[in-house]
């Protein structure tokens, strides 16, 4: 399947989709999220009361699924067809999930569409997108955002402490926003922080909201030792 490849667990449901040698998703079999920093962001638009949310990277499509269980209206871009089909076929995400195939950026300069919240989940095999990480890309989001309340979520992969990609990111992402904050995990390699921007001064630390039939211990764990940081030099 083009360097893609998906693994089922008979046992437990759960089912891992990996593309060349990045892990895509990961989840239980009703499509729930085994990854903490997917929690992490579905916390963040419950405590939001988003309603209308944009991704912009599909995988599993699991914080789609997620989200539209808890009865938010969900639209995915991106720009690969095949994601929607794994997601489709192998991680539960409802048929009335509105999926585009289309670059990111594109569909943003072409809808007149609103959006509570952003997610920016996109990586090109291991790196995010250059496109992704200038001030005009952010401008751009910020216009598609709603005036009130809106928040932008974004993930990004640090390979250690010494690794200062949030921290460039985030200031990049201040000149769009006036507030902005980094959800990091200290202490592990290859990890997942979370970036968000917006209506976020006020958002708490994010729990376990949706466990998922299996790992739901670890994950609660690894969900607690995410936490807030002050971005660094």
């Amino acid at each position: 399947m083009n360097g893609s490849v998906i693994v089922q667990d008979n046992a437990t449901g759960g089912v891992s989709y990996w593309e060349r040698n990045t892990n895509q998703s990961a989840a239980d079999r009703n499509g729930v999220s085994l990854g903490d920093y997917i929690h992490a962001m579905y916390g963040f638009l419950r405590q939001a009361r988003a309603r209308h949310v944009l991704m912009i990277g599909c995988g599993g499509g699991t914080l789609a699924t997620m989200l539209h269980a808890s009865g938010v209206k969900v639209a995915i871009v991106d720009i690969s067809a095949l994601s929607f089909e794994i997601a489709l076929r192998y991680f539960q995400l409802p048929q009335d999930v509105e999926c585009h195939v289309a670059d990111g950026a594109a569909f943003l300069r072409r809808t007149r569409a609103r959006y509570d919240a952003i997610v920016l989940d996109a990586y090109d095999d291991e790196a995010i997108p250059n496109q992704f990480l200038k001030i005009a890309f952010f401008n751009l989001a910020k216009s598609r955002m709603a005036a009130r309340g809106a928040i932008f979520l974004m993930n990004i992969i640090v390979a250690d402490d010494d690794d200062r990609t949030p921290d460039r990111i985030a200031r990049l992402m201040g000149q769009t926003w006036r507030a902005v904050r980094l959800l990091d995990s200290d202490g592990y390699e290859n990890r997942n922080c979370v970036a968000l921007a917006g209506a976020v001064k006020a958002l708490r630390k994010p729990r376990l909201l949706m466990p998922p039939q299996r790992c739901a211990k670890k994950l609660a764990a690894d969900l607690k030792a995410m936490d807030f940081r002050k971005l660094r030099a």
